[in-house]
């Protein structure tokens, strides 16, 4: 399982690194700032959700199942928000109505918050 779990924060921290390298060089150039800015909470809640599954991987107090729940819900949580904070930060470069799936960031948002939840709710009932 820590195989995975670090497989997964490594890709998602350097693909973070380079979506917001890619924002601040080549994007700088076609978006707004308003744009720019969200493209980049979506690169920052990336990085954090990374180094929160380098964590993951890292700790010995948990068990299999936890871990397992907690990765599939940081995972499509980061693809969830970030990717649709992507998408609809860029939606003025193509044709396509990207904001028909706006409903899909708080959806992110929430699976972010339960994998958190479900570590903090792990470690109030461990007994010292």
């Amino acid at each position: 399982m820590d195989k995975k779990i670090f497989g997964a924060a490594s890709f998602f921290g350097m693909t973070a690194i380079i979506l917001g390298a890619f924002g601040a060089h080549a994007l700088k150039k076609v978006l707004t700032v308003d744009q720019l800015v969200t493209f980049e909470t979506g690169v920052k809640y990336q990085m954090y959700h990374a180094l929160f599954l380098l964590f993951l991987g890292l700790n010995n107090h948990l068990n299999y199942k936890i871990k397992k729940t907690i990765l599939i819900l940081t995972i499509l949580g980061i693809i969830f928000f970030s990717g649709s904070i992507y998408l609809l930060a860029t939606d003025s470069l193509n044709d396509f109505n990207f904001k028909i799936i706006g409903f899909i960031t708080p959806i992110g948002g929430l699976l972010l918050i339960v994998s958190w939840a479900i570590l903090m709710i792990h470690f109030l009932k461990k007994k010292s």
